[in-house]
């Protein structure tokens, strides 16, 4: 009996060191490594400066659904971002609205047109700023982007979201690593807070600071795997090869990636901001990050060349996004051997991961805990993220679509 308890022992500490060491790489080693390859191997982006006689035309896309109350606004922004007016349009697909958002749009680009032929004095050539496509059923944001690309004219595309505040020179400072010949796509940084107030560190803030840091790194020294949904530019002619898959969920990480293929650099400038609130309600951002989660594991479905030498960011790829799935079950395995493992060092780990999921459930019950409140929500803003990584994987398994959220 005891060779075969010397035996579950040996097995239990050889999966809580794995599992330990797979937490500890998701979240320090990958960090570190791209920290170290950034002193060796840096790779600068060369920028260069944008003028109005040389800038680049840009077209702006966005697939919006159901968005009456901030679609205009949106529009409003674009349009007055510090590029040059008359190499700056705009394509908006409406996605099966049920809303006002298809008459809004279409006042706002019969609008457009008014206002362009009034400046040009009806001369041939007056066209609208604002293009709009009406779909009377959604389709999915997959299937709305590539009709968006189709209709893009400029020699660069600015894919952004609905919701997020653009801020004035984002733009111009996207468009100017596009002087780097190696560089086909530029993302910029998501901040989660007020303009004025600056952005939050606490809870899905800090999550967001965290990232930006990997994906500063992953830039300095190669490219990103993936961008900022909110806020990316594109060459145009890297797009046209492999339209998106219906259905696909992660677009910004799809598009960039298909760029990476084909030999070209994705990175990332956290000059160029984009500003969204950093609470959009529990459920809700639960659900986001369950549905972002869930598809990543569709990823590997739509595009199995990911983990081929076809992806020369294969490593990153994988240590990026593929190694975050892996996290919650590396945990729910380090607190399941810690339980079988007697001696006082892996009693002292039982002990802290208890507390730790005892911490981050603290603010739930309401329960005053005094100094400790402050590590109380980078806790919860963990295990929020694995267990959504968790539903993600059900999801996964299961064959169940995650829709496509506002």
């Amino acid at each position: 009996m005891s060779a075969i308890m010397s035996a579950i022992i040996m097995k239990m500490k050889f999966v809580f060191w794995l599992a330990a060491a797979l937490v500890g790489y998701s979240y320090l080693g990958y960090p570190a490594w791209l920290w170290l390859r950034c002193l060796w191997s840096p790779r600068p982006v060369r920028r260069g400066s944008v003028h109005a006689s040389t800038a680049p035309a840009v077209t702006a896309v966005i697939v919006v659904r159901n968005e009456e109350a901030i679609v205009a606004r949106k529009l409003d922004n674009l349009l007055t971002l510090d590029y040059p007016p008359a190499k700056l349009d705009v394509v908006v697909v409406s996605d099966g609205s049920s809303d006002r958002t298809p008459a809004i749009l279409a006042d706002y680009a019969r609008d457009s047109r008014l206002r362009i032929e009034e400046r040009t004095e009806g001369r041939a050539g007056a066209h609208p700023r604002v293009q709009i496509v009406i779909k009377p059923v959604s389709q999915g944001k997959a299937a709305g982007l590539n009709d968006a690309i189709k209709l893009a004219a400029g020699e660069v595309l600015l894919f952004t979201d609905a919701r997020q505040h653009i801020e004035s020179g984002a733009l111009r400072l996207l468009i100017e690593n596009f002087a780097d010949p190696e560089v086909g796509a530029a993302s910029g940084a998501l901040m989660l807070g007020d303009a004025t107030a600056g952005e939050t560190g606490k809870g899905m803030g800090l999550y967001w600071l965290i990232e930006k840091k990997v994906r500063e790194l992953e830039s300095a020294s190669g490219s990103v795997a993936g961008a900022t949904g909110a806020l990316y530019c594109a060459r145009r002619s890297l797009l046209n090869a492999s339209p998106l898959a219906e259905g696909a969920i992660l677009d910004d990480v799809l598009l960039p990636m298909q760029i990476v293929r084909q030999g070209s650099r994705v990175v990332f400038d956290p000059r160029a901001r984009a500003w969204d609130s950093p609470d959009l309600g529990k459920g809700r951002e639960f659900s986001r990050k369950v549905r972002t989660l869930t598809g990543t594991y569709q990823l590997l479905q739509l595009a199995p060349w990911l983990l081929s030498s076809e992806n020369a960011i294969r490593f990153e790829f994988v240590s990026h996004k593929l190694s975050r799935l892996a996290v919650p079950f590396a945990l729910l395995a380090l607190l399941i051997a810690s339980v079988f493992l007697p001696q006082p060092f892996y009693r002292v780990a039982l002990g802290a991961q208890l507390a730790f999921y005892a911490l981050s459930l603290a603010p739930l019950a309401g329960v005053k805990i005094g100094p400790l409140s402050r590590l109380a929500d980078p806790a919860r803003t963990v295990v929020v993220l694995n267990s959504a990584a968790l539903v993600a994987f059900v999801n996964f398994v299961t064959g169940r679509k995650a829709v496509w959220l506002r």
